[in-house]
């Protein structure tokens, strides 16, 4: 884990965030007046924008559709210098993500399926990458036979040097053990919430600690090797274990607008400071800062730059 990396390379899916802001969710079978609605590139791109935002080279290997919706993931991506290395998919659009945000910044999620879900082995490795780069994976894209049997072939491919990222997502611990096991051996960084942590856990018979350092040092022996873990407790920071240690590093509470792409904005974050050759806990700290900036922001492409960063954590 101490050799050098150059870019951030996401594989996940890049949708298009509808966001709703409505003053409550709807009784089943009723209507809710929104307040607003806008539309985002989200998912995949939440991440790589805040990593390009602090000056990383990135690319995105997933897919992504001929129509309106994928035009607007593109423009979303250029927009931010970050690379597209697959053709787009013919005659099938990219699906969409409806976001309902409430007044309290809680998000609720209806998910649909389109281009972003056809990628294949010879698509993925249009990406090229190489020994040090970090390789970005979602959990979301195990959930499902299309996304999951290329991905999983793929990264078996891989330098051993290269650095598989994994975001689990609310789907990991719920997918069969086979495909967990599959993905943990090849995983050299674990980012996720405390819950998507305690839940993976319990699914393996352990020990789900309330303590977030310990919780986070549980992880750790899941995954590959010497490998890295980082366990997000919203405004309550993080911990990281790293080279045998795991170190608690300090949120910074913020009044909420919007949660969704907190946790994009921090593993975004995190990696580029990484690639930057940032030691994992001051990239948690610096990723903190950049979580608690963007929940003040409407969108999921409200991404601090690195210099909006110094700043706050100038001013604490």
């Amino acid at each position: 884990m101490n050799q050098p990396v150059s870019r951030v390379i996401h594989t996940g899916q890049a949708l298009v965030d509808v966001v709703v802001e409505v003053p409550d969710l709807p009784v089943r079978g009723q209507n809710v007046m929104a307040t607003s609605a806008t539309d985002y590139a989200g998912g995949a791109v939440t991440v790589l924008v805040a990593a390009a935002r602090f000056g990383a080279d990135c690319v995105h290997a997933g897919a992504h559709g001929t129509g309106p919706h994928g035009d607007l993931i593109r423009t979303a991506l250029k927009a931010e210098g970050i690379g597209v290395s697959a053709p787009p998919v013919p005659d099938r659009d990219t699906g969409i993500c409806v976001v309902m945000v409430e007044p309290s910044a809680e998000r609720t999620f209806v998910t649909t399926l389109g281009a972003e879900r056809e990628i294949s082995v010879d698509s993925l490795a249009t990406s090229e990458p190489k020994a040090g780069d970090l390789v970005c994976v979602t959990g979301f894209s195990l959930a499902l036979a299309s996304t999951r049997d290329p991905l999983l072939a793929w990264l078996l491919t891989l330098d051993p040097d290269v650095v598989v990222v994994l975001d689990p997502g609310a789907a990991f611990a719920s997918l069969p053990e086979d495909v967990r096991a599959a993905m943990l051996e090849v995983t050299d960084v674990w980012s996720s919430n405390a819950e998507e942590a305690e839940d993976l856990l319990r699914e393996v018979g352990a020990e789900a600690p309330h303590d977030l350092a310990a919780l986070t040092t549980a992880i750790a022996p899941l995954l590959r090797g010497d490998a890295v873990a980082i366990v997000r407790d919203g405004p309550e920071g993080c911990a990281v274990h790293v080279a045998g240690g795991t170190t608690y590093v300090a949120g910074y509470p913020q009044k909420p607008l919007d949660t969704n792409g907190a946790g994009d904005t921090h593993t975004g974050a995190l990696l580029a400071e990484v690639a930057a050759g940032t030691p994992w806990v001051e990239g948690c700290r610096r990723a903190n800062a950049a979580a608690a900036i963007k929940v003040t922001r409407r969108g999921p492409e409200s991404a601090p730059t690195a210099a909006e960063v110094d700043a706050f954590l100038a001013s604490r």
